[in-house]
């Protein structure tokens, strides 16, 4: 299996991967096939498909803020279940973070990620591919360590309609499994900066914003 970074829409595993997302995840959490030229020709953004016999059969989207010290996981796809695609994105993407923290001389203390509750969005199918199963994929997510940050979480449609979606966790993946909880500021500037590309956000985002603010710390809670 391939770990092949993708750069530019004309891309032909862009093709494919797109299409992957479009059967697996529901519209509003894609974005437009055109939209994706700007994110992919960012370096900030790591855009990288599992490539087995010629075709994308997995996909991970991550970055890494060098001021934060902290890296965020947009999406992760494994769209066949018995290849191991999951552990081989999971290692690939530690490595590729792990290697550009230490070419910026800074260190990873932790990996954001949006995880689907399925107590409260049972309805989402993914596809019918059983490993992006909203509860397989909550389960696997706490074996590697993931924690939910104690706060009822939304963020704005990707499609910048000024909607909110909600049925969703924002967790963390921290480096030291001891980690009990997060400055509330640094969950504020992260948000705010992730988003920033979407002009259009919900009230419920910025009252969710607000109260962060007003916080000191965030507890990290059991997934």
């Amino acid at each position: 299996m391939e770990y092949r970074r993708i750069t530019s829409i004309e891309d032909p595993l862009f093709a494919k991967m797109h299409k992957l997302m479009q059967e697996v995840f529901p519209p509003e959490e894609v974005l437009a096939f055109d939209l994706w030229k700007e994110p992919l020709e960012d370096p900030g953004i790591r855009v990288f498909v599992a490539v087995h016999e010629g075709e994308v059969v997995g996909a991970t989207e991550y970055r890494f803020y060098e001021d934060f010290r902290v890296a965020m996981t947009d999406f992760t796809i494994i769209g066949k279940p018995g290849l191991g695609i999951g552990r081989f994105l999971y290692k690939k993407r530690q490595e590729d973070l792990l290697s550009l923290a230490a070419a910026s001389n800074s260190e990873l203390t932790g990996m954001f990620a949006e995880i689907y509750d399925p107590y409260r969005a049972g309805d989402h199918e993914f596809g019918g591919i059983k490993p992006m199963d909203p509860f397989v994929r909550r389960e696997v997510l706490s074996h590697l360590g993931y924690k939910r940050l104690d706060f009822a979480y939304v963020h704005p449609s990707w499609s910048n309609d000024g909607e909110a979606v909600t049925g969703l966790d924002l967790c963390f993946l921290p480096t030291d499994d001891d980690l009990q909880e997060l400055p509330a500021e640094l969950i504020v500037k992260f948000l705010k900066r992730y988003y920033s590309v979407l002009p259009n956000k919900p009230k419920t985002w910025h009252d969710m914003v607000e109260q962060l603010e007003a916080k000191e710390r965030i507890a990290l809670l059991p997934l």
